[in-house]
C-alpha cells in the first residue's frame, strides 16, 4: 500500500495533515486486517474510521460545505462522507452505499485505533 499527497491541490497545512491522516487510517486498516476493498461493508468501515479520525468533519469544514445541523452534525458528516466515498470507489447506488455505512456504523465509529480516542 502506498500513500501519495499532491501538494498542488492545497497549500494549507491543515488540509494536507487531514488528508494524510485520512489516507494513513486506510493504510492502517489494510495492514491490521483482511480488508476486502471491493466489499461495500469493509470499505464503508474504513471510510467511517478515516472520516472520524482525520478532521474531515470539523465544524468549520462542515459549515464551509454548507452543512449545518445543531444535533448530531458530526455523525451525519461521517456517514455522508463515508457513503460518498463508497459510492464513488465502487460505482454503486446511493442506497447501497448508505446501507453499507448504516450496517457497520456503530462498530466502526467506535473504533479509534491507532488513537486512544477521536483526535
Amino acid at each position: 500500500m502506498q500513500v501519495a499527497v499532491c501538494s498542488n491541490v492545497s497549500a494549507l497545512k491543515v488540509v494536507v495533515e487531514n488528508t494524510l491522516t485520512h489516507e494513513l487510517v486506510h493504510a492502517y486498516d489494510h495492514c491490521r486486517s483482511q480488508v476486502d476493498w471491493s466489499n461495500p461493508k469493509d470499505l464503508a468501515c474504513s471510510e467511517i474510521r478515516a472520516a472520524n479520525l482525520s478532521g474531515d468533519c470539523t465544524f468549520m469544514n462542515e459549515v464551509g460545505r454548507g452543512h449545518f445541523k445543531w444535533k448530531q452534525q458530526y455523525q451525519a458528516c461521517v456517514k455522508r462522507r463515508a457513503a460518498l466515498s463508497v459510492r464513488l470507489a465502487l460505482g454503486i447506488s446511493d442506497e447501497a452505499a448508505d446501507s453499507a455505512v448504516e450496517e457497520v456504523f456503530d462498530r466502526c465509529y467506535r473504533d479509534t485505533r491507532p488513537f486512544d480516542r477521536t483526535p
